[in-house]
């Protein structure tokens, strides 16, 4: 069976020189630390599916994901510990010839079936991901791409749950590749608080909101106001690391000892670095910045 969460994530104060002459208090939801093998916001929007899927009397799962998938391998650990098969669809055709990377690697060792498909083929698969994929790829449950449905969004809401002290200073923050957990902690604020995304692919603004706004209504039959998304760190596209992000990072690493995952991490809380030095957020301000995933291996 697969080894429960560690839950409640803790909280760590990171409040430094820069963000504390703005007034502006920092501190990290520590997800990347909730398991193991599938950390983060993986495990808050799959445990809900995989409840879903072992009630329902599924035996397979399928999903979508690139090349360093988080969530692929984190489907894969997660299938395998529940005796359940996994098929992972990744796009790029070309991939298949090449030595498998890390991550492939990682997700193939887990038991994942891995079909690489091309980039039309990989876009309609995606686009069919609520019909079903057992149209050409057998039975299963269908996951979409980053695991972001109606039953992850309201995992991804139980991070606000563990923060039971926010209110109309609090600004709480996270990564946002397919909108699941914005959607979900935005779901689950309390009066006064508000949520931010930070987009970490090129190109998506309003395609980004328009998906969360289609989860809060699939996952609670209503919108909900109270969060946004910032579109100008996402460091070129989907999965680039600049060399200015990763001097931050580096920077950020030896002020607090916590290792950042480059991505996803270390752009959002490059945001609100310098969010905070244009003076976005008003003196007083609490930004809690969920840390959602751990670093590459080195």
């Amino acid at each position: 069976m697969l080894e429960s969460a560690l839950l409640p994530t803790p909280l760590a104060d990171c409040t430094d020189e820069a963000l504390a002459r703005a007034g502006v208090e920092l501190r990290l939801k520590r997800d990347d630390l909730a398991h193991p093998l599938v950390p983060g916001n993986k495990w808050r929007k799959l445990a809900p599916n995989l409840a879903a899927a072992v009630e329902g009397g599924h035996t397979r799962l399928l999903t979508f994901g690139g090349a360093y998938s988080t969530h692929l391998r984190a489907v894969a650990v997660a299938a395998a510990a529940l005796g359940l098969e996994s098929v992972g669809l990744v796009r790029g055709e070309e991939l298949a010839d090449r030595p498998r990377n890390w991550s492939l690697r990682a997700a193939e060792a887990a038991g994942m079936e891995l079909v690489f498909l091309t980039r039309a083929e990989y876009r309609e698969a995606a686009g069919r991901a609520g019909e079903g994929a057992g149209w050409r790829w057998g039975a299963g449950l269908v996951l979409p791409e980053g695991g972001s449905n109606s039953l992850a969004v309201t995992g991804a809401a139980e991070i606000v749950a563990e923060l039971a002290d926010l209110g109309e200073r609090d600004v709480v923050c996270c990564p946002v590749g397919t909108g699941g957990t914005l959607a979900g902690i935005a779901a689950g604020l309390p009066p006064g608080a508000r949520a931010l995304g930070v987009a970490v692919l090129r190109g998506g603004e309003g395609y980004l909101e328009d998906e969360v706004t289609r989860l809060h209504r699939e996952a609670y039959g209503r919108e909900f106001d109270g969060w946004r998304i910032d579109h100008g760190h996402h460091g070129g596209g989907y999965g680039r690391v600049p060399a200015a992000l990763e001097e931050f990072a580096a920077g950020f690493e030896r002020r607090h000892g916590i290792a950042l995952e480059r991505r996803y991490v270390a752009k959002t809380l490059a945001a609100l670095y310098d969010l905070t030095a244009a003076g976005a957020f008003p003196p007083g301000t609490r930004l809690t910045a969920v840390v959602t995933g751990l670093p590459d291996p080195a």
